[in-house]
């Protein structure tokens, strides 16, 4: 019998991991005919299968207030445990009132009983589980422990409760292997690996009339070569790793373009970055300005692109990250047949490496060895083809939708089988 499935998340909108993986779950659902409603803080999924609550976002000024008052300090006055309570409680009456209006059978929680950065709503789902035992999963991204900010903080006691919980009722998801070691070691539960995946049994969509002018309006020449980090600046993606790629392959034809901008740790490192390319001589587009989350026309009267705009236009993609919890834009660039370069950051050594992908790897630095290697595949177009299609073969079998879907039957079994 299909499910009425309710998705629940502080944010549903635009192209941040959860939110596009969600999206891919519940297109995934439906081909198995559940049905899927929204319930976030802000949203952009239709009104009439959503439930939006401002409270329930994490950068509501309420939530912001007490983030403000919890972390990095190790003592909590009891006003803030006061409004803590006091927000969960009104959020745990949302979530009844959202499965009471779309007869929700399922919840599957996207993230908000993974990293606190919206406690309140913690404590609200494990609230509600306990109270309803209604079936859920927990799609976990990156928990706190994976976060040097939520290392010292003065909610231990709502960290443990709710982040995630233990409940009989609650399954659990993670994208990584060693996220799954860790919940076992930390929590002592047990979960499912399903790793991100993309529909790579449908055909990239390439240039358009709306995307053809992307190359002209960065203002790069027709020879020119787009090397492209589809990362925000921030500095665990290692944006200087592809400067000194630039710098040694000492070709001025060649541009780095960044498609995202700074996010919310700050602007010392984007200010830091342009000085690095500035001192190297390395020419760095930062176009975060003009990539969102739709294709319209901005403020100032220019039309603003998607991501999946650029990448049919790039000659190569860097990806040096540090850490990503899986890694999407590896996907992505699989997907549109465009040669990558890695730094081998540990779900890739551990979860991606195994599957035989053709990448050239980094180790934290630039060698000789990658410099030929990127310049091979800058210049030599059969050996790039070869590449690539290699990599498209390997991502199809491991990494598509397929395997998500067997992965959900799974789950929707257990619960079959629990009840």
């Amino acid at each position: 019998m299909p499910e009425r499935v309710g998705f629940i998340s502080t944010r549903f909108a635009g192209t941040d991991g959860v939110s596009l993986e969600s999206a891919k779950w519940a297109e995934v659902l439906w081909q198995d005919k559940h049905l899927s409603y929204w319930y976030a803080g802000m949203l952009d999924r239709a009104d009439n299968v959503s439930m939006c609550i401002p409270e329930a976002y994490f950068g509501h000024p309420e939530n912001q207030w007490i983030n403000q008052e919890v972390w990095g300090k190790t003592h909590r006055s009891p006003i803030v445990t006061r409004r803590i309570h006091h927000l969960a409680e009104y959020l745990k009456g949302t979530i009844y009132d959202f499965v009471r209006e779309f007869d929700i059978s399922l919840l599957i929680i996207q993230n908000a009983l993974t990293i606190p950065m919206h406690i309140p709503l913690g404590i609200a789902l494990s609230e509600f589980l306990s109270e309803t035992v209604m079936p859920a999963i927990a799609h976990h991204h990156d928990f706190y422990w994976e976060r040097t900010r939520f290392q010292v903080n003065n909610v231990p006691d709502f960290i443990d409760m709710a982040f995630p919980p233990r409940d009989i009722n609650l399954q659990h998801v993670v994208i990584n292997q060693a996220a799954r070691e860790e919940l076992a070691l930390r929590k002592g539960l047990s979960s499912i690996l399903l790793p991100n995946v993309f529909d790579f049994h449908t055909s990239a969509k390439g240039i358009d009339t709306y995307n053809l002018d992307v190359r002209e309006q960065m203002g790069l020449e027709p020879d020119d070569k787009l090397i492209l980090q589809p990362t925000r600046i921030v500095p665990r993606k290692g944006i200087e790793s592809s400067i000194a790629l630039l710098r040694r392959l000492g070709d001025p034809s060649c541009k780095l373009i960044i498609s995202h901008a700074g996010g919310d740790e700050g602007s010392d490192y984007p200010k830091q970055i342009a000085e690095l390319a500035e001192l190297e001589g390395v020419d760095v587009r930062f176009w975060g300005h003009r990539v969102g989350e739709h294709r319209q026309v901005n403020g100032d009267g220019e039309k603003t692109y998607v991501l999946h705009d650029i990448y049919p236009h790039a000659d190569l993609v860097m990806y040096p990250s540090v850490y990503e919890g899986f890694g999407n834009a590896l996907l992505e660039a699989f997907y549109f047949q465009i040669p990558i370069i890695v730094n081998r950051y540990p779900v890739w050594v551990r979860d991606i490496e195994p599957k035989k992908f053709k990448v050239p790897l980094m180790d934290g630095f630039i060698n000789k060895a990658i410099v030929k290697e990127a310049r091979k595949l800058l210049d030599d177009e059969d050996y790039k083809r070869d590449i690539v299609e290699h990599n498209y073969k390997q991502a199809k079998r491991y990494y598509s939708y397929p395997v998500l879907q067997y992965g959900l039957r799974m789950l929707l079994s257990n619960i079959k089988y629990q009840m």
